[in-house]
């Protein structure tokens, strides 16, 4: 398939020029024109980059790009990572904001769906937009075997903050660094608050809320977003998909 073909389709069905975003999202790094494999992964990095090329992708779709805002030097890591792409002529895609809250492959759209609940509602302003969605559970359904579904289907290692009901059923989740939102979800009525990075702040006010909050781990509430966008490309272009796993432990 050719480049320019795909790009093309992942700005349209992201609607990346709807987003105001650190990162420069779209194809940050242009390689060969045709492209027979594309690697999804969660970070632009060496690892990554070094692991695509083994599997043979000529084109790499990240969550975490490269360019954020701009390239002030072309040096040290930087210069290496770039190097390494244009030399081994490996595309670069990047969708930050716009994979968060896509409002069906999206990270948090899909960790809702794991759980077993549509997204029924936007929230966690960020940059003037939202970017999480809140699901409800038809009944309360106690905490433990909401976490045990949790701790099966996204992290093992979880944190959890008991401040709130014992049974739950409004249900927010944003992915990442998603806890500037919990003031939000506070407001909105949640039982319980799902995001990735821990955060010292929150504890207080998670506890004053007397709401619950799971960190999940911000690579581990990333990955969904990828590899539903995998499924869509695959299925929507004659290429090979592949997920590249490396995850950081946090």
């Amino acid at each position: 398939m050719k480049l320019i073909e795909i790009v093309e389709f992942l700005d349209d069905f992201l609607k990346i020029d709807e987003w105001e975003d650190k990162s420069n999202n779209g194809l940050q790094i242009e390689g060969k024109n045709e492209v027979n494999r594309i690697a999804f992964a969660v970070d632009a990095c060496m690892d990554v980059f070094e692991r695509s090329k083994e599997i043979g992708a000529d084109m790499i779709v990240v969550h975490h790009g490269l360019i954020w805002g701009g390239i002030d030097y072309v040096r040290g890591i930087i210069k290496r990572r770039i190097e390494f792409l244009l030399k081994n002529e490996i595309s670069l895609y990047a969708a930050h904001l716009p994979l968060d809250a896509h409002p069906s492959i999206g990270n948090n759209a899909q960790i809702l769906k794991i759980l077993g609940m549509d997204p029924v509602e936007r929230f966690g302003n960020y940059q003037g937009k939202e970017i999480g969605y809140i699901g409800v559970y038809d009944r309360e359904v106690h905490l433990k075997e909401v976490l045990k579904l949790i701790e099966s289907k996204l992290n093992p290692n979880l944190k959890v903050l008991r401040f709130g009901n014992e049974y739950v059923k409004r249900i927010g989740v944003v992915s990442g660094r998603g806890g500037f939102a919990l003031s939000e979800g506070i407001e909105k009525g949640l039982d319980l608050f799902i995001t990735g990075e821990h955060d010292h702040s929150i504890y207080h006010l998670a506890k004053e809320g007397g709401i619950n909050v799971v960190f999940a781990g911000h690579y581990a509430t990333e990955t969904f977003g990828l590899k539903a966008l995998m499924k869509v490309v695959g299925q929507e272009f004659d290429v090979d998909v592949k997920f590249v796993d490396c995850p950081t432990g946090l």
